[in-house]
């Protein structure tokens, strides 16, 4: 049973006659004969007797209701495809992390509300893997994350890098480790640490760079707002390991303080790259979408603005580190 048979039925039941359903239809009468001859044989039984006036039979009158149905989800369907293709979309859903949504997109969200007054912006505040599995499940059109090359690494994700910045100690303006310019991670390991939530990316990171060195951080707590960070750490001797996009705000706090990390002494005896060793101690921020999904007109464009504002966020970031660590 194809769709073109069924609207073949309903325009001869409306019509009454083969030869103006074929007009109705934009087709010929021989092709209407054809399709409801077909649809008959697939139903088993006759759906018009063949007189003067095509008048339904028993059979015929039973299929018109569903026939009817079917036709009319089946042009609400194509409606929405023709809408859709044309950029016709009730709402855009977003997921980024934190640091993200407070610094990255407002001047996007900005300008795109400007172009796009049609559609509801929808943005969601997400740790980096929980942000791309909704995505994955459909329920949001963009990440922008933490790169993760386990979760994008399936054919239909599109990713492109933003920025990469670099992970710095938060702490209270009166620590001990405030004297450094720059933290060693002999003396990073000393101190009781904060940390992200499990399934934010920054945790699997963090704990990565550890391991990496041998050591086993004194973990004592996790959180998944920048303001709790803020909060816990001005208490003492806490500190927490986040990126330049994390502290905008916290260099602006007299309470706190922001130190870089020193090259391990380890790293310095291998003998790599410098572009190599500033991976380890940096994170990369990238957006994700599917290839389907930039094929939709307001998708594609609220990736390029996105993409767009990748010079003015390493512009911003560079700022902000040459702000006194202090």
């Amino acid at each position: 049973m194809r769709i073109e048979q069924l609207q073949a039925f309903l325009a001869v039941t409306e019509t009454g006659n083969f030869g103006q359903a074929a007009k109705k239809c934009g087709v010929t009468q021989s092709t209407i004969s054809r399709q409801i001859q077909s649809l008959e044989q697939d139903l088993g039984l006759l759906l018009f007797h063949r007189t003067s006036q095509a008048k339904l039979t028993v059979g015929g009158e039973k299929l018109l209701p569903r026939a009817l149905k079917i036709c009319q989800e089946w042009e609400k369907v194509c409606a929405e495809f023709t809408d859709l293709a044309a950029g016709k979309q009730p709402e855009l859903c977003v997921a980024a992390i934190h640091s993200v949504c407070a610094h990255y997109l407002p001047p996007v969200l900005q300008k795109f509300c400007a172009t796009h007054p049609e559609i509801q912006l929808r943005v969601t505040a997400l740790g980096s893997d929980r942000a791309l599995k909704v995505l994955r499940d459909g329920l949001v059109d963009v990440a922008i994350v933490m790169n993760n090359r386990f979760l994008t690494s399936s054919a239909e994700m599109v990713v492109d890098v933003l920025y990469e910045e670099e992970i710095q100690v938060l702490m209270s303006v009166d620590h001990p480790l405030t004297k450094y310019e720059t933290i060693t991670w002999s003396e990073l390991v000393k101190y009781p640490q904060v940390v992200f939530k499990d399934g934010y990316g920054m945790q699997r990171l963090v704990q990565e760079w550890f391991a990496r060195h041998n050591v086993e951080p004194k973990t004592i707590m996790e959180l998944n707002t920048l303001d709790a960070f803020r909060g816990v750490v001005r208490q003492g001797e806490i500190i927490a390991l986040l990126p330049q996009a994390a502290l905008i705000e916290s260099r602006k706090d007299p309470t706190l303080a922001v130190r870089s990390i020193s090259t391990p002494d380890q790293l310095i005896s291998q003998d790599i790259s410098s572009v190599e060793l500033k991976n380890h101690l940096t994170r990369q921020v990238v957006l994700v979408t599917t290839s389907d999904r930039l094929s939709i007109p307001p998708i594609a464009y609220f990736c390029n603005l996105v993409k767009q504002m990748n010079h003015i966020t390493t512009t911003l970031l560079n700022e902000k580190q040459l702000v006194g660590n202090c």
